[in-house]
């Protein structure tokens, strides 16, 4: 979620021509936050009778 945070300032730059210069950094800042926060939700619980 943290990730949305620093997005929040690039949204106003949607409407402008600089949108694709200012949504590059942001994006960028987004997928560094996603990748730590990917681990996490990768656990998964097996079944104990795995026989």
């Amino acid at each position: 979620m943290s990730c949305y945070s620093p997005c929040l300032p690039c949204q106003p730059c949607g409407p402008t021509p600089l949108a694709s210069s200012c949504n590059e950094p942001c994006v960028r800042q987004c997928q560094d936050s996603t990748v730590a926060i990917q681990p996490s939700p990768v656990l998964v619980t097996l079944p104990g009778p795995i026989l």
